[in-house]
């Protein structure tokens, strides 16, 4: 029996089959109102293409990580009229692509030859821990490479010297920061972008559609960002590294590692609630930094302008 087929009538075994879903899921669907009953034609239950079709709607929202209960809501929500296009499209918005790339395959042995032909199975191990290789299932010999960029950056790294273990822990510790950077954008602009669509009630079609506008156009922001915070900062500390090394001529002077200063407990907790308990240090660090060159910015100015008027003296 197909169910491309105009009228179509199914046994549960038939729609359990077709759907993929399992005889007791149905069943489970039925109870929990996620599922209308079908039809009782004599002594059989005869179930229609509009199950088949609500079966699919489901499997794909639990495949995006939706509960049962909400499910249950959007899908009564649709049943009411109220439109369920745009949540749909709101979803398919938030779990498309947020990057360009696109995964590529690789060999082991294209894998060995390109970190310098030496195999290393604690690097490959480390490297699918991180999710930077994916084992392709059934093929032992290849693995999906997510994100070509960041493997590149590897290879790049390992031929200039940089030990893989080196490159691992890098990656850890950058990933930590960048979540952390991106679960800050995503309640900066939850707070002032989507709280009107997060209300009690289900948003309407309307809403999820022009939600998932709004989505469309912010997603670059966060990235152009960083990348235009992340240039500013590495030249700023590649110079001020640089001067220091080679400046003068001289080596740098040896500086105590770190030292303990007292802030009051309110700022603590104000930098905690801003950046984390993990990240206080390097906040506090960053603020006095910031602050010593805007006032060495101040006295180069107020020099310069102080030379300026003693030129113009008779």
């Amino acid at each position: 029996m197909s169910d491309e087929s105009a009228g179509a009538a199914y046994r549960i075994e038939d729609l359990a089959h077709h759907s993929g879903a399992t005889v007791r899921t149905i069943r489970a669907y039925q109870d929990r109102g996620l599922l209308p009953r079908p039809e009782r034609r004599g002594r059989a239950n005869v179930y229609a293409d509009a199950h088949l079709a609500r079966l699919r709607q489901i499997a794909g929202l639990l495949d995006r990580g939706y509960t049962l209960a909400s499910i249950k809501e959007l899908l009564e929500a649709w049943d009411t009229g109220r439109g369920l296009g745009g949540i749909l499209g709101l979803v398919a918005e938030v779990d498309g692509p947020w990057t360009d790339e696109e995964a590529v395959r690789i060999s082991r042995a294209e894998l060995d030859e390109r970190f310098g032909g030496s195999p290393d199975d604690a690097a490959v191990a480390d490297a699918v821990a991180l999710g930077v290789l994916e084992p392709v299932p059934g093929d032992g010999d290849s693995f999906l490479v997510p994100s070509p960029q960041e493997l590149a950056v590897a290879v790049e790294l390992s031929a200039a010297g940089v030990p893989l273990s080196a490159i691992s822990g890098h990656l850890r510790e950058l990933r930590g920061q960048v979540e952390h950077i991106a679960s800050r954008f995503l309640e900066f602009t939850t707070e002032h972008v989507f709280a009107r669509y997060l209300g009690e009630h289900q948003p309407t079609d309307a809403d999820a559609a022009e939600a998932a506008s709004l989505v469309r156009r912010l997603r670059p922001l966060a990235q152009q960002t960083v990348d235009a915070e992340l240039a500013r900062a590495m030249r700023l500390f590649a110079n001020r590294h640089l001067r220091q090394h080679l400046g003068a001529g001289q080596p740098p002077e040896l500086k105590d590692e770190t030292r303990s200063v007292e802030i009051p407990e309110d700022t603590m907790r104000a930098v905690e609630g801003l950046v984390g308990a993990g990240q206080v240090s390097a906040f506090v660090a960053a603020a006095a930094e910031r602050e010593v060159q805007a006032r060495t910015l101040d006295r180069l100015t107020s020099n310069h302008r102080k030379l300026g008027d003693v030129d113009e003296m008779p």
